[in-house]
């Protein structure tokens, strides 16, 4: 079975890629369109991952364009180090243009690698500070809306508690040091739904036992100001209608925090043997998280990719629109949602 690497494909497309000469052509466009980000109680914000279909500069603008018509965020997640790459990092990038494009940034920092567990660098003194420094520095510059720090942490939980245990700590210190300088941040870390509820069957090549759920783990990030996931239910079930009606509604019997999906989708194309989809599951599987999520106090919910993007299956297939440009059908079921 397949091991599950769900963000490194994001850590690729921005993680040190020089992107300088491509801005120079993207900020001094005229803007074709004038939404502002709508925000408000009740209000949802939508949106999706830093997802071009290429580092060309017509793809630049390209995905921009298509980025506001799905909603009001672009979020960019990668090596917490990036945070301190000023001149051409992915943060840096995505928080400058905010304000070109009119979207709401969302940054997230990661510290591990989900496929294995591994630590990107030992949790020593040296690093946290380096960590610290750097998430410091860039929310006083740029006072992002949305920081999360650490993605998926429980499968850290599942490949070495005791690393979490420092992280936890360390998260601690950092949320109080990014409020000093800048207090209205919304500072948060992100788990991974499917194994949050103790589901590790399907694609991941487990077995489901809810006796293995890691609801705790909440309780364990007390200053989170949002409770945010990553869910992948087309990795569990072959079916959008195989989907428990109570699959999002349980997360409100473990917390009363506002709830964040920082990640979300559905293949809609080859597979592994026996796991293919279609264009009409992911347009389903769109209606149905919608549905299934309406009563949930939701703050922020993110398609995983705009465009199809060059990873393995079944994160290949999971764009709303095809590489070559074309809609899928559940981008119109996406944008009207």
């Amino acid at each position: 079975m397949i091991k599950l690497k769900i963000k490194n494909l994001k850590t690729l497309l921005l993680g040190g890629v020089l992107l300088v000469l491509l801005l120079i052509g993207v900020v001094a466009i005229s803007r074709p369109w004038d939404k502002q980000p709508t925000e408000g109680p009740g209000h949802t914000l939508k949106g999706v991952s830093f997802s071009p279909k290429s580092f060309q500069p017509s793809d630049f603008t390209d995905f921009f364009q298509k980025a506001n018509q799905t909603g009001e965020v672009v979020s960019w997640a990668g090596d917490w180090n990036e945070l301190s790459n000023t001149q051409n990092g992915g943060p840096t990038v995505v928080a400058s243009l905010a304000s070109t494009y009119e979207y709401i940034p969302l940054i997230e920092a990661q510290f591990f690698m989900q496929s294995n567990g591994t630590l990107l660098r030992p949790l020593d003194n040296a690093t946290k500070k380096n960590y610290k420094d750097n998430v410091v520095d860039f929310a006083d510059k740029y006072k992002p809306k949305y920081l999360a720090l650490g993605i998926e942490v429980n499968v850290l939980y599942e490949k070495s508690p005791k690393d979490l245990d420092e992280f936890i700590q360390f998260f601690s210190d950092v949320y109080d040091a990014v409020k000093v300088r800048s207090p209205n941040t919304k500072i948060f870390t992100i788990f991974q739904l499917e194994k949050m509820k103790g589901l590790n069957g399907g694609l991941f090549g487990g077995t489901n036992d809810l006796s293995k759920a890691q609801w705790f783990l909440l309780d364990r990030f007390s200053k989170s100001d949002i409770i945010a996931f990553t869910t992948y239910p087309s990795l569990i079930y072959k079916d959008p209608s195989e989907i428990p009606k109570d699959y999002y509604s349980e997360i409100k019997s473990h917390t009363t925090k506002p709830i964040a999906f920082t990640e979300i989708g559905w293949h809609s194309g080859a597979s592994p043997k026996g796991w293919e989809s279609d264009e009409v599951e992911q347009a389903e599987f769109v209606l149905t998280f919608f549905n299934f999520t309406k009563d949930l106090s939701k703050e922020l919910v993110i398609w995983s990719f705009l465009y199809d993007q060059n990873t393995f299956e079944p994160f290949n297939s999971m764009g709303l629109r095809y590489n070559n440009g074309s809609a899928k059908l559940a981008w119109d079921n996406w944008v009207n949602a």
